[in-house]
């Protein structure tokens, strides 16, 4: 599999496990220094946004890419994802995000792993 074919599966892994709730696959796709970016400006490390997920604070149900982006240097690389993401978040209602979320990734003995998330709209 090549870089970008890693990179395009571990976009889709990291969704899946949003939806599902899963911790042992958010663990495993984000990195330990993970950051992320929300579209207010507010920042969560990897265990605080693990747990919003968790607890239902950033409540997923669905996902479907709309375009990546992924750009590889060497062990680095850097992945633009839009996607329309049916989400409640901090206590608001249902609603199909246009959310992009601008990435950086790097390699960790051979497989690649989330390092840093902005979130936005398109």
């Amino acid at each position: 599999m090549t870089d970008r074919e890693q990179i395009e599966a571990l976009y889709h892994d990291m969704y899946a496990a949003m939806v599902r709730k899963d911790r042992t696959a958010l663990l495993r796709v984000h990195d330990e220094g993970f950051v992320l970016e929300h579209m207010t400006g507010m920042r969560q490390d990897r265990e605080t946004y693990i747990d919003s997920i968790l607890n239902g604070t950033l409540n997923y149900a669905s996902e479907t890419t709309e375009s990546l982006t992924i750009a590889v240097d060497g062990d680095a690389a850097r992945m633009n994802g839009h996607s329309r993401v049916r989400a409640a978040v901090f206590g608001g209602g249902w609603h199909t995000w246009r959310l992009a979320l601008f990435f950086t990734l790097r390699r960790v003995d051979g497989v690649w792993k989330l390092t840093h998330a902005k979130a936005s709209t398109y």
